[in-house]
């Protein structure tokens, strides 16, 4: 499209607008009738850990969104000379997970306990075992029955449970809704009805009045809304509390939130049985659309959901590129002080491509990048380790790789039960986030570490917030087509990529320094429990 092409566009509001709150930037992007962003804007901000627990401020969140579309607006307006005051269709994204309680006014009842909390190892434990499906510790309902269990004095005037995206998605909607996606982060999820399994909210509801709470969990439980479904339009209120400056109209179409994975699946075309993605920033996961279920319950696989609705194997780790970006970080800070100073962009290639020409299982280097607990590896508190082999000498290359693939081995060992254990058909794996953005050697290593060929499109670097502004097209023009449909009729027809198939010598590389990871898996654990 021309410049001019697009200013008509955005004047006639046929555009879409995506807004994700992830865990260091909030990032807002708005795409026009062909699917490609046309301007954007972001907002970095940072967890807290507050009282031993991770949170985010709800205020932050709220100036973050309103920084992140003023931005946009800006660039917009620079761009093409126009002032942005509607929408096609516009919706909101966020970490999945978490603990969010609401009372009837919609008053904040206990601070925001996000994904990276491992705190409810042993209410997460019972329900899996109560409801013979796997409960994660990151999930809404576990935090619910840990504050049950404790008694929280804030659990009576509890309305409303809802995550981060859910939370915006009511101050814009003035409605407790959510996509399936989402919603998967909180409680198990019907596939076939599109909705909380019902035998589990009655198993949870026994809990509830054996405890003498007044309420049943399907109450405070936010309506289940597959992709495309209206899930409500921008009140005034939403309107302004988005663009205080009051250009933007209300009335606008807006469509379900959904979780980061939700938007990652969508932005790598990877909704359809026997595709997966895998994601990779602060946190890293990889998602596996299944053909069947599991034959059994593994703790360190979640069942979830595509925005569609449809079963996906989850395998969820909470830290990778943190370590990695500290590192890089360290030694941009030896350039400074040498009176070299690289921008960002050109430090992080020239560290990972060094990485390539170390030795492929590291050269003795074994580390480890778990900020907090990492449950896929049994681990309750996490250390940022180096350990060595003295007689090695160290190398730039050996520590580089070392780094990445600490960065794969927990999600690693997680997929191997549902590649080996369960023969989950899996014919792609696309990679999108930072650990993809220096061309070819996370995607080359990251083959090599899992076994499979890994693609990235030249679409990548848009990641979850333009995944959700094509959820909020798809809302509004989905013509009937299914979401999968959709994806690869009207977004993703003639889409370039690249990928990188496994190489025999990264994958013994791997094989190697997987060997060493686990078996010093028991000093990052006493390294965990040590306080210094």
């Amino acid at each position: 499209m021309t410049t001019t092409q697009i200013a008509e566009a955005i004047t006639a509001g046929k555009t879409a607008l995506g807004i994700e709150l992830g865990s260091t930037r909030i990032k807002a992007v708005l795409i026009g009738p062909e699917h490609s962003p046309i301007a954007s804007g972001s907002y970095d901000w940072e967890n807290r850990l507050e009282n031993g627990i991770w949170t985010y401020r709800l205020e932050d969140a709220v100036a973050g969104i309103q920084s992140a579309y003023k931005a946009l607006a800006e660039d917009a307006r620079a761009k093409y000379g126009t002032e942005l005051r509607t929408l096609g269709a516009l919706g909101v994204s966020a970490m999945m997970h978490g603990y969010l309680p609401l009372d009837r006014e919609g008053r904040q009842l206990a601070e925001f306990r996000t994904w990276r909390n491992t705190v409810t190892e042993e209410e997460a434990a019972l329900l899996t075992e109560r409801f013979r499906f796997n409960i994660p510790q990151r999930w809404s309902i576990a935090h619910l029955y840990r504050a049950i269990r404790l008694r929280e004095g804030h659990i009576q005037e509890l309305a409303h449970l809802t995550t981060l995206a859910g939370y915006i998605h009511w101050r814009l909607t003035g409605q407790h809704s959510m996509g399936v996606g989402e919603a998967a982060g909180m409680f198990p999820i019907d596939s076939v009805a599109c909705d909380f399994d019902v035998n589990m909210l009655d198993s949870f509801d026994e809990i509830l009045a054996e405890n003498n709470i007044p309420w049943r969990l399907r109450d405070v439980l936010p309506k289940v809304l597959p992709a495309g479904a209206n899930a409500g339009t921008l009140t005034e209120d939403g309107a302004r509390l988005l663009d205080p400056s009051g250009l933007l109209r209300a009335g606008l179409p807006v469509c379900p939130p959904e979780g980061d994975a939700g938007t990652g699946m969508v932005a790598t075309n990877s909704v359809a049985p026997r595709t997966g993605n895998v994601s990779a920033g602060t946190s890293i996961f990889a998602m596996v659309v299944l053909e069947k279920p599991l034959g059994r319950v593994y703790p360190e696989l979640d069942m979830v959901t595509t925005p569609a609705g449809d079963p996906v194997a989850m395998v969820h780790c909470n830290t990778c590129t943190s370590d990695l970006d500290a590192w890089v970080s360290l030694f941009g800070q030896l350039l400074d002080r040498a009176g070299t100073k690289l921008p960002k962009p050109q430090l992080y290639d020239m560290l990972y491509n060094a990485a390539l020409s170390g030795s492929p299982d590291c050269g003795g280097v074994t580390a480890y990048n778990c900020y907090s607990g990492e449950p896929v590896i049994g681990l309750p508190e996490g250390r940022p380790l180096v350990m060595r082999q003295p007689e090695i000498p160290l190398s730039l290359g050996d520590f580089m790789r070392a780094q990445l693939y600490a960065a794969m081995a927990p999600l690693k060992l997680g997929m191997d039960l549902l590649l080996d254990k369960e023969h989950a058909a899996l014919d792609r794996l696309t990679g999108h986030g930072g650990l993809f953005k220096t061309p070819m050697v996370g995607q080359r290593l990251m083959a090599g570490a899992l076994g499979v060929p890994v693609t990235v499109m030249e679409t990548a670097g848009e990641g979850g917030p333009w995944g959700m502004a094509i959820l909020a097209m798809y809302s509004a023009k989905s013509g009937g087509l299914t979401l999968s449909e959709y994806l690869g009729q009207k977004v993703f027809a003639g889409a370039n990529g690249s990928t990188a198939d496994p190489q025999p010598e990264d994958k013994e590389g791997f094989r190697a320094f997987l060997r060493r990871y686990t078996a010093g898996l028991p000093v990052e654990k006493l390294a965990g429990e040590t306080r210094f």
